[in-house]
């Protein structure tokens, strides 16, 4: 997958406790590196490591990222798992 300079990723990582965690990013290696290390991450993964990366999609901009992560928050556990499923089924 060819990653344009401009694009942004919205994401979700499935936490040692089975919870998932959504966030955006520009770097999603650096990113989900930082979930997994000591000293930084969200406060959310902190205590629930490792992290595994289980969903990523390729967005334009930050501001539609922010507005697709608002989204998949506002999703069911069950709706987040069928987009993962979804996700891996392509």
């Amino acid at each position: 997958m060819e990653v344009s300079q401009s694009a942004w990723f919205v994401y979700l990582v499935r936490c040692h406790d089975t919870t998932l965690y959504c966030g955006i990013a520009k770097n999603l290696a650096r990113r989900l590196a930082e979930h997994n290390s000591a000293d930084k991450g969200a406060k959310y993964t902190r205590g629930r490591r490792p992290v595994q990366l289980v969903y990523a999609e390729e967005v334009s901009s930050r501001a539609k990222a922010t507005q697709r992560e608002g989204q998949i928050k506002k999703l069911t556990r069950t709706q987040k798992m069928m987009l993962v499923q979804t996700a891996t089924a392509r």
